[in-house]
């Protein structure tokens, strides 16, 4: 439906729920492969984030609730007290910027393999069903994801705990808030699809089963931080992850206004195919935000125009913006007054331990066309977002 233009700024301070943001620009976020031992955050993640402080609002990086909830390599944790503490240095440096970071928080269900389980296990999903996608697992490069394992209808209240417990440990890590990952294939999403998920009791079969754990879920984390600290992201037609349903907007109708009774935050929307085209399936977005009374945060493609134009207009309050930010640590100055974005991003260093393509990247008054020691650290092509 037409929305009548609002007059909104990209760059004016705003709020989702409990956030206070000093403008509608988020930072993405952006798997960067760079945890340390026991997946604990690296020793340069607290300088990538300050760097980007900017941002009316981070979202780092997704994060593991549970050691199964592991299918990366060197992916972060936030359920240990050593994870817990890595993290808390990061919080701090971006406060005392004057930021605002929540977490994203997964489980990564089949896109996993069994060298990330214990004893070499089976991933776990919805169904025995193996998705068509690759992993990185550092010693081995890209790799196919396992073949999962069903949960057992007695397993999923665990899962569910998982999620409060992290999320309860990522506000004790001083995150203003917490994202649920509900997208790309992930453990909730691939709940959510009849393509990878056949099962037949309370969680399988029509799409208010289908829905029943992300539902959940949001309610356990709501109740444990408030759910005006809490955001839900979901990518309807994006095949990231092997996401496949035979009726998206049925599926995403239901979802979205079921999520809209809980006083969410925000609801963060990956529009088409994350990283590439905006339409490649048909699907009605106005549908799905006329469906949701509350902030709606979109994503995917976005350049400086079309953000302004989609806050201007209403269609969105807020704009996240991936990649933009892993070469642009000034991204909303340089949105603010229309300079160039660099052209510096080298997809080698996009993941591993190094700090260069990670915290080397110049603001715009110090780019110069050529970034300095760029180091092909990695080959990885796993789960940077958009």
């Amino acid at each position: 439906m037409y929305r009548e233009p609002l007059s909104r700024s990209l760059f004016e301070p705003t709020a989702a729920g409990a956030l206070k943001l000093a403008n509608r620009i988020v930072m993405a976020p952006l798997t960067r492969s760079r945890a340390g031992p026991a997946l604990v955050p690296g020793p340069f993640a607290a300088e990538y984030y300050t760097q980007r402080a900017t941002a009316g609002l981070i979202i780092a990086e997704a994060t593991q609730i549970s050691a199964q909830a592991q299918g990366y390599a060197d992916t972060p944790g936030c359920y240990t007290d050593a994870q817990v503490a890595g993290w808390k240095k990061v919080t701090d440096a971006v406060h005392a910027r004057g930021g605002t970071i929540v977490i994203q928080l997964w489980h990564t269900g089949r896109m996993s393999h069994t060298i990330f389980q214990k004893d070499g296990a089976a991933p776990v999903g919805p169904s025995a069903i193996r998705a068509n996608a690759k992993t990185f697992a550092a010693s081995l490069g890209l790799i196919d994801v396992s073949m999962p394992r069903a949960l057992d209808l007695s397993e999923i209240p665990g899962i569910i705990a998982d999620f409060r417990y992290a999320a309860a440990r990522a506000i004790e890590a001083g995150f203003d808030g917490v994202e649920l990952h509900g997208a790309h294939g992930y453990l909730l999403d691939a709940f959510l699809r009849d393509g990878s998920n056949h099962r037949t009791d309370l969680y399988g079969g029509s799409v208010e089963r289908r829905a029943r754990l992300i539902l959940e879920t949001t309610e356990a984390v709501a109740e444990q931080i408030g759910a005006n600290r809490l955001g839900v992201r979901l990518s309807p037609v994006s095949p990231a992850g092997d996401q496949r349903d035979s009726n998206p907007q049925m599926l995403f109708n239901y979802v979205v206004e079921q999520l809209s009774t809980f006083g969410l935050a925000y609801l963060h929307i990956v529009e088409g195919a994350t990283g590439g085209a905006r339409d490649n399936l048909p699907f009605d977005y106005t549908a799905l935000q006329d469906r949701f009374d509350g902030v709606w945060m979109v994503n995917n493609g976005y350049d400086r125009a079309m953000a302004m134009d989609a806050i201007a207009s209403g269609r969105a309050d807020l704009v996240s913006f991936g990649r933009a930010f892993i070469s642009n640590p000034d991204l909303v100055r340089r949105l603010r007054e229309d300079l160039p974005l660099s052209p510096l991003m080298e997809p080698a260093t996009l993941y591993g331990g190094s700090p260069h393509g990670y915290i080397d990247y110049p603001a715009a008054e110090l780019a110069h066309g050529s970034l300095p020691i760029l180091e092909a650290v990695g080959a990885n092509r796993g789960p940077t977002g958009t």
